[in-house]
């Protein structure tokens, strides 16, 4: 059987971080994760998939991240480490949930990195050159176009290698640049351009229904946008005052990027030419290769458009550095889960970076972008990873709640026993929403990552001479409610209405009460499952060694100002 570290081997892993980061960095960390290529692109594909009501997908997405993100706010002040939103799931139910938590989690984010340097490439397809014009053939990037953004991976990696203090003077440069070229950006496009008669005509405000606005929420890049909320509780380690900073820097973000993108939607709707909708047949028809950039171009505004290929360079770098950073910290996190080799926990000693983990998830980003060369089709994966890693931070802030509520928490909200099932609720209906097949082949490759697992829990016991069953049994059942979900909702895909891609088996309305249902009964499976496994009992003996050390250095700090001058 697998064991975490033990606390003493943990502290001293964690030691070499640098705790550096303010809340205006950590701001910053996560309003330059949120703001990457989904303002570039995801105008055009929530407007595609749902029209003019995309407006609204944008504010029930925030809603949806703002919720879930309460539930981990609470959860990252409590174990202020590094990779921390891989960490919950392993102490409040064992290895198999932690696991598979971990493992989506991990998915949805190293996934965002080849994302972002493919959306730069993909907007550097319109420039007005033949050797640029290769780069994209209108679905996916070609080989010359996954070579350049191949170098840009190489770039991200590049600048988390030294420091993470490096990392966060160079981030929140970037960050004012991508905050204030968005503003500029929606400003510029509606002074240009202003159709309402976009609204009314074309189908109207909705025209594909309210279900599409519901699955533009899931596919269009709206939850691959807000889910940068994850990077300020990834660095949590490196925080110097997680209590107070963590909450602020991912509310804010949330908060301040709504503000964003519901302007540059409204800006994006109103500046699309009325004749071009009309040839495409309405918002479906919508093909643009570089949205925003194309708008300024119909309308004149050539110092715009140069502006945004410039920040279809920086936005996404930005994001993507970001990403670099906050998924090496994760791939530590697993390791100390017992799920990984050992040199996956270094930390450089000089620097505060963990570089193997680093190169690690270089790789796998190398990879993906070879299978997924659009942005596209990363943004849909993306996303609904994104949303089976957010259904064990409801389910993981209440359980702790109730096995250890001794525990310090610096953020503890008196509506969490409220919060944390409608977070639930709004998790398993954006699942929902992601159509089928889309949330099946998700699923399946949350299944894919079990063989791992099932190595260190058993196999590599197996090959030491112990027997893990009677230590696995536990973790078993305590997981049991999440492989359950998992297939439940496969299955609820599957057979519901056809506007999300399923048989139609399921009539209309009644579908998202089952969903609905479905995510308030396994969240209380989910409680009801949690246990203290050996992760959480070694988390709070390690908490309790912290405090107690800050306690001793605060007392001999007393005593020296009480010490008579010249004793």
């Amino acid at each position: 059987m697998s064991t975490t570290k033990s606390p003493s081997a943990e502290q001293d892993s964690h030691s070499h971080y640098r705790r550096s980061l303010g809340t205006i960095a950590l701001t910053a960390t996560g309003l330059g994760s949120i703001i990457g290529s989904g303002w570039l692109f995801g105008a055009e594909r929530a407007a595609a998939i749902a029209g003019p009501a995309a407006i609204v997908a944008w504010i029930i997405g925030a809603l949806v991240a703002l919720t879930i993100a309460l539930t981990y706010t609470e959860l990252g002040s409590m174990f202020p480490k590094a990779g921390g939103m891989v960490r919950y799931g392993q102490y409040s139910h064992g290895s198999l949930a932690g696991y598979l938590a971990a493992w989506a989690n991990w998915i949805a984010i190293v996934s965002v990195i080849p994302g972002e340097a493919t959306a730069s490439v993909q907007y550097m397809s319109s420039w007005d050159y033949g050797w640029a014009h290769a780069l994209y053939d209108g679905k996916e990037l070609t080989g010359t176009g996954v070579g350049l953004a191949s170098i840009l991976l190489i770039f991200y990696f590049f600048l988390n290698w030294f420091a993470i203090s490096l990392f966060a003077k160079t981030n929140t440069a970037i960050t004012v640049f991508k905050v204030v070229v968005p503003v500029l950006t929606a400003s510029a496009l509606m002074a240009a351009h202003f159709d309402t008669g976009n609204v009314t005509q074309h189908g109207g405000f909705a025209p594909n229904g309210w279900s599409s606005v519901f699955t533009a929420v899931a596919v269009s890049g709206i939850v691959w946008a807000y889910n940068g909320f994850q990077s300020p509780l990834n660095l949590a380690a490196e925080a110097r005052n997680p209590g107070k900073s963590l909450p602020k820097a991912v509310i804010w973000s949330i908060v301040i990027a709504l503000v964003i993108y519901v302007a540059l939607q409204v800006a994006f709707l109103m500046a699309v030419p009325g004749d071009k909708l009309a040839a495409g047949g309405g918002w479906a028809g919508l093909g643009f290769n570089s949205p925003l950039a194309d708008l300024a171009v119909a309308w004149g505004l050539n110092w715009l458009a140069l502006l945004l290929y410039a920040d279809a360079f920086v936005s996404p770098s930005g994001t993507g550095m970001i990403y670099a950073a906050t998924t090496s910290r994760m791939i530590h996190g697993v390791q100390e889960n017992g799920h990984l080799p050992g040199i996956f926990g270094k930390v450089d000693k000089k620097t505060g970076v963990p570089r193997p983990a680093l190169l690690l998830n270089l790789a796998i980003a190398f990879l993906f972008l070879a299978v997924f060369r659009g942005w596209g089709s990363l943004a849909e994966i993306v996303s609904v990873a994104t949303v089976i890693s957010y259904i064990t931070g409801p389910v993981a802030v209440m359980s702790l709640r109730r096995i250890s509520p001794d525990l310090k928490r610096p953020v503890k909200l008196r509506a969490m026993p409220v919060i944390a099932p409608v977070a639930m609720v709004f998790g398993s209906l954006v699942l929902y929403w992601g159509r089928w097949p889309l949330t099946g082949k998700v699923i399946l490759i949350m299944a894919v990552g079990l063989p791992v697992w099932a190595w260190y829990e058993i196999g590599k016991p197996l090959t030491q001479g112990r027997k893990p069953w009677a230590a696995l049994l536990p973790h078993l059942r305590a997981g049991a409610w999440m492989v359950a979900y998992l297939l439940v909702m496969a299955a609820v895909s599957y057979m519901g209405g056809k506007e999300f891609g399923g048989k139609g088996y399921l009539p209309e309305g009644w579908d998202i009460l089952l969903v609905a249902v479905i995510g308030l009964a396994f969240y209380y499976w989910g409680v009801r499952s949690s246990w203290r496994n050996p992760s959480l009992v070694g988390a709070e003996a390690e908490i309790r060694a912290a405090d107690e050390a800050r306690a001793a250095d605060e007392a001999d700090e007393a005593d020296g100002a009480k010490a008579p001058v010249g004793a």
